[in-house]
């Protein structure tokens, strides 16, 4: 029977030559050795299976290091991190010509509530030694401040024909037949996670039959903005690009307004929010008349339509913005539960409904300026804020 024990670790790159379709990754982490200690931390980001640790170890086998592996899900804290990772960036290799940290996972660090961040960043400004970090979206709010210290290098999506194309290979190694279109089956229902399709190679291999599920959908969650540096920067169809998020085709919409002007010009500025603007009176005639088979071009216009308003792919980075009009919405719904629940506490010391208290809200905030009645009603500080205001 053919061993394929561990085959995702087993057939893992170990050297630059292996790693697959990342060669400006591979550029990008030579120079940050070179240039060490100009840079002393590099975060690897990109989406799960794309080969982030796989190039962290390659850099190690090439340059003849030591590396010590530490999974940021064991080094939440302050304490944890002082204990093992310190030590570590302070110590030099006994064998070897020097010695690479590798954190996966650094997103897993917590933020300001119990150190994490801080002390790691305190950490890579005291190393004796390149410290590479992995994680898969490293636009996290928490992450702001370990950004502004480390270089970035991104791991691109590998095509479906990549991976389709190693399975093949690691299939042949192993004495494995199976037909062309099982390999690509099995490369397009990993949605780019190469680990992820070597270990359905793995489970279904023995089967004489094996059948593909490709409508069984994988637990992913792609980041807002990782969705809109892909919309903005390159230039394709994108018509499954929201696929990967759990935000509606509504929300989305607001993102994209919010930020079209951050990376579209001219012409390619006027484009753009004329495909957003077919996307809105699509919603407009879904909500109306309950046309719900219109969503596909409400998507195809804020997908596609704003993707090709440019001629060409956008280089460079662009930081996006949350949009003002969600803060509005969220600021207007704070403020009509806070008259809602101070509503609710009138009427019962009064005696009368909640829909007349809020009907007659300006009367009785006048009423709720005197402090005896505000105890007596039980106002929290913030409902008292809300009536100061």
């Amino acid at each position: 029977m053919t061993d394929l024990t561990n085959i995702s670790e087993k057939y893992r790159a170990k050297k630059y030559s292996d790693i697959i379709s990342q060669d400006l990754a591979i550029v990008e982490i030579k120079k940050f050795l070179q240039e060490f200690p100009k840079k002393k931390g590099v975060i690897l980001h990109g989406p799960a299976g794309t080969g982030k640790t796989s190039l962290a170890l390659a850099a190690v086998y090439e340059n003849n290091y030591d590396v010590l592996e530490l999974n940021a899900s064991d080094l939440r804290n302050r304490a944890k991190l002082e204990e093992v990772l310190k030590p570590a960036t302070l110590q030099q290799s006994l064998f070897k010509k020097g010695k690479i940290l590798l954190m996966d996972e650094v997103d897993g660090v917590t933020g300001t509530d119990i150190g994490g961040i801080p002390e790691l960043i305190r950490i890579l400004e005291e190393t004796k030694h390149p410290i590479i970090m992995t994680c898969n979206d490293v636009w996290q709010s928490k992450l702001s401040s370990l950004r502004q210290k480390c270089k970035l290098i991104e791991m691109k999506p590998l095509s479906h024909a990549i991976i389709a194309d190693i399975l093949k290979k690691v299939s042949s190694k192993e004495n494995i037949k199976k037909e062309d279109k099982f390999f690509m089956q099995v490369a397009v229902k990993s949605q780019g996670d190469l680990r992820a399709a070597l270990n359905d190679l793995q489970s279904y291999i023995h089967a004489d039959n094996p059948y593909v599920d490709l409508t069984e959908k994988r637990d992913v969650e792609d980041s807002i903005f990782n969705i809109l540096k892909r919309l903005f920067k390159e230039r394709q169809d994108f018509l499954t690009l929201f696929d990967t998020t759990k935000m509606s085709l509504d929300e989305i919409l607001l993102w994209l307004e919010e930020n079209i002007p951050r990376e579209y010009k001219n012409e390619a500025l006027a484009k753009a929010y004329y495909a957003l603007g077919n996307a809105d009176v699509f919603r407009g005639r879904i909500y109306r008349n309950q046309h719900w088979r219109f969503l596909i071009y409400q998507n195809a216009f804020q997908s596609a339509g704003i993707s090709y308003a440019k001629t060409s792919s956008n280089p460079g980075f662009t930081k996006y913005e949350t949009p003002k009009r969600i803060l509005k919405i969220w600021m207007n719904n704070q403020k009509i539960e806070k008259k809602k629940t101070i509503a609710k506490k009138y009427s019962k010391f009064v005696h009368c409904s909640v829909k007349r208290a809020l009907r007659d809200f300006t009367l009785i905030k006048l009423i709720l300026k005197k402090n005896s009645i505000r105890n007596q009603l039980k106002l929290s500080e913030e409902e008292i804020e809300f009536l100061d205001r």
